[in-house]
C-alpha cells in the first residue's frame, strides 16, 4: 500500500517537473532567461523529489534534497555522474539570477538548462517506471 503511495507521489512529483519544463521553454521563447532557468531548475528540482519519493524520502531545504540525490543516486551510478553536474549548475545559474544584481543570463545559457532539464526528467521518467 505504502508503495504504490510513493509511486504515486513520484507520478504526481514528475507531473509537476513537467509543467515547469513546459513553463522553461515558453518563457525562453519570450525572451525571458532569467525566468527560463528559474523554471528549468525546478524542473530539475521536482524530478529529483519524484525519484527520492520512491523511497519516501523528502527534505525541507533544496540542499538536502540535492545532497541526497548525489550520495545515494550519483556516487552509486544509479543516475550518471552529469545528472549531478547539471543540477549544480541549474542551482547556482538560478540563485545567481534570482539574486544578484544586474546577473544576466544569455541566450545559450537558457537554452542549455532547457536541455539539461529534459534529459533529467527522461532519466527520472525511465528510473521511476522500470
Amino acid at each position: 500500500m505504502l508503495e504504490n503511495q510513493n509511486r504515486d507521489l513520484a507520478k504526481y512529483r514528475l507531473a509537476k517537473s513537467n509543467e515547469c519544463y513546459v513553463a522553461a521553454n515558453s518563457l525562453f521563447t519570450e525572451g525571458l532567461y532569467a525566468h527560463s532557468v528559474n523554471r528549468s531548475y525546478y524542473a530539475i528540482f521536482h524530478a529529483i523529489r519524484a525519484v527520492l519519493a520512491l523511497t519516501g524520502i523528502d527534505f525541507k531545504k533544496h540542499s538536502g534534497v540535492i545532497s541526497y540525490f548525489q550520495q545515494h543516486y550519483v556516487k552509486t551510478e544509479i543516475f550518471e555522474r552529469k545528472y549531478s553536474d547539471f543540477v549544480k549548475e541549474a542551482f547556482t545559474l538560478r540563485t545567481d539570477s534570482d539574486y544578484e544584481d544586474f546577473y544576466v543570463v544569455s541566450k545559450d545559457d537558457a537554452l542549455d538548462q532547457i536541455e539539461h532539464a529534459k534529459q533529467f526528467i527522461t532519466a527520472a521518467e525511465e528510473f521511476i517506471n522500470k
